[in-house]
């Protein structure tokens, strides 16, 4: 996740608003995914269980339900292989 996280930076938004000619809403959950991978294995290797784990599930949900859902809006590819 965080390798696909990190060259996801590098491909330009091309459907809503961009912020920087680049960056589009998206990317927000790219750097959701770098911040929080870190910081979970800095938690875990500290023995925070909880932390680890509340840190796991925002990463599950922000990166992979809302992040993915956002693939799904019209004008994306996703959108036009699942809805024609």
């Amino acid at each position: 996740m965080f390798f696909t996280a990190l060259v996801s930076l590098f491909l330009p938004a091309q459907v809503g608003s961009q912020f920087l000619n680049h960056f589009g809403f998206i990317h927000f959950f790219s750097f959701l995914t770098l911040y929080t991978v870190p910081t979970a294995i800095t938690a875990i290797r500290k023995k925070n269980v909880k932390a680890h784990k509340r840190k796991m599930v925002l990463l599950y949900f922000g990166a992979l339900i809302i992040a993915g859902g956002f693939t799904l809006a019209p004008g994306r590819f996703l959108h036009e292989v699942f809805f024609g």
